[in-house]
């Protein structure tokens, strides 16, 4: 069977930095000071959200009263990318793969838990809080499936649809196989992507653990002096269409996606998610690449891993995670929006971090890989090409 060649023709993209390709090329070409919140979740920094009309994606106030404010950032993002790629004529066929978190907790009831148990580790009581405290529907209306089935009430996307969790992971693999489906023949166009909202109490909480977030002021990763993660809120989405199905309505062409492979390597030693990447990169890139988005989050034992496997690499290296912080389920298809808006617009971007070596604007890339190493496991590449049709 022949495969096709896989190209994304929209993108949506939502962080601290703003909305939209433009905003983003604008930022980061030029170069860029991060947005941060250092106060609001101290001694967490956070890279917030701006500020969305709601309106213009999520037409319906019920709409979006009856979501929680992860689903409405995807589904705005979401709604960005089908615009990008001029497709609202062909929701009706369009494949759906989401990648997203639970959902948000009833943070009120955590903190009646945590006080009254305080004092006492009393398992009869906590049994009375949660049969009497959660509601009927709460691990209902927060799975997230809802996510992918809001992108389909409001927008009318209702080909097949897949939803992942699995933080990092769940969005490579997303990708990965949204590509795998359109170059075997099973479908012509896809909408592919993920989001997570940072300024939640509840999921720095989550993430502190083993020091995986970094306290204090602001710094980039490559400035703090033991790692560690700011998470941002971001959502990216894609567009992606076979080149022979985007070239018979005549869109705009955007960049080739060439490969998307990912893997989960135990870390049981040193240097091992490091060896799984190297791996993959002989699938994904063959002939090398010519610059390198880096989806280092600043999780301890993933800095070190993704910056030896990055010494091997031997091109340019862009960290976004230094100016929009960690987007978890939203990082990998953010990542790889920026690497195709580079592509497009003939140039990259300036240094995002202290370790960003600079380049020669004339040494626009024709071929940009795309890294995600989990904060605990999970390694995925993706290359990314300039269109040439």
């Amino acid at each position: 069977m022949t495969r096709q060649d896989v190209v994304i023709t929209g993108i949506g993209l939502v962080t601290a930095l703003g909305e939209g390709p433009d905003a983003h090329w604008d930022a980061l070409s030029a170069g860029t000071s991060p947005v941060v919140d250092n106060t609001t979740y101290a001694p967490w920094p956070v890279h917030p959200l701006p500020p969305l009309t709601l309106d213009r994606q999520i037409p319906k106030k019920g709409d979006q009263r009856q979501m929680e404010p992860w689903q409405r950032l995807g589904t705005y993002a979401a709604g960005l990318a089908i615009d990008d790629a001029d497709a609202r004529a062909l929701v009706d066929d369009m494949h759906l793969i989401v990648a997203a978190g639970g959902g948000e907790r009833d943070l009120a009831l955590d903190e009646q838990v945590n006080a009254e148990l305080a004092e006492a580790n009393d398992g009869a009581r906590l049994n009375e809080l949660l049969a009497t405290g959660l509601r009927p529907t709460l691990f209902l209306a927060q799975l997230s499936n809802l996510l992918a089935g809001n992108i389909s009430i409001v927008h009318g996307v209702t080909g097949s649809s897949r939803t992942f969790m699995g933080e990092e992971s769940a969005a490579a693999d997303a990708l990965r196989i949204a590509h795998a489906r359109l170059a075997e023949g099973r479908g012509g166009i896809a909408l592919v992507g993920g989001a997570m909202t940072a300024q939640r109490w509840d999921l720095l909480l989550l993430y502190r653990g083993e020091d995986g977030l970094w306290q204090g002021p602001h710094k980039s990763l490559s400035e703090r002096e033991r790692p560690g993660m700011v998470l941002g809120g971001m959502a990216g989405f894609l567009v992606l269409e076979t080149a022979e199905h985007a070239r018979a309505r005549g869109a705009r062409i955007l960049a080739r996606l060439d490969a998307v492979a990912s893997n989960a390597a135990r870390r049981a030693a040193p240097g091992e998610a490091a060896a799984s990447a190297q791996s993959l990169l002989s699938q994904v890139a063959p002939g090398g690449v010519d610059a390198v988005i880096s989806g280092a989050t600043g999780a301890p034992a993933a800095w070190k891993e993704e910056e030896s496997f990055l010494q091997g690499v031997g091109a340019p290296v862009r960290r976004p995670g230094s100016l929009i912080g960690h987007g978890v389920e939203g990082a990998f298809p953010a990542h790889v929006g920026l690497a195709a808006l580079a592509l497009h617009r003939g140039g990259f971007f300036a240094p995002m971090d202290p370790a960003d070596a600079p380049m020669d604007p004339e040494d626009a890339p024709s071929r940009i890989l795309v890294t995600g190493f989990g904060q605990w496991r999970g390694e995925a590449l993706a290359t990314v090409s300039r269109a040439e049709f």
